[in-house]
């Protein structure tokens, strides 16, 4: 096992990604990938897949506060469901509720309005829904 693990914040609009390291539980942010309505370019998955070669991909499920499903969770699964059956990586979904918050707060702690462009806001809510993954699984 490599202990590498890939994460994905999706969105219809961009999808979040991160990589991150079993051994030390910490994950970092790599460039979020454009989206047609949910749909990215397959072609920048494999490569990303192609070249960290994950363990496993960990795709953010997004839920309500009270944990029932939302219109765009089902459209997640399916993101998930079409990694798996084109490139045959293992899923784990991973309940992403807050993160986008909790990311949108920690750019703009560091750098300010500027900070919170769209990509970058779902890179780092990739690299939270990884660490949270790490901190309950490790």
């Amino acid at each position: 096992m490599s202990g590498t693990l890939l994460a994905f914040d999706f969105g219809t609009k961009s999808i979040g990604v991160a990589i991150g390291q079993r051994i030390t539980g910490t994950a970092r942010p790599l460039n979020a990938l454009k989206a047609q309505d949910g749909t990215p370019d397959w072609k920048l998955i494999e490569k990303l897949l192609k070249e960290w070669q994950p363990e496993a991909v960990i795709v953010g499920l997004p839920l309500n506060m009270d944990g029932t499903e939302q219109p765009l969770t089902a459209r997640a699964r399916n993101f998930a469901n079409k990694i798996h059956g084109r490139f045959g990586a293992k899923i784990i979904l991973h309940d992403e509720r807050l993160s986008t918050v909790e990311a949108r707060a920690g750019l703009f702690e560091r750098g300010g309005f500027r900070a919170l462009n769209k990509g970058s806001v779902d890179s780092a809510s990739a690299v939270i829904i990884l660490e949270s993954y790490f901190e309950q699984h490790l």
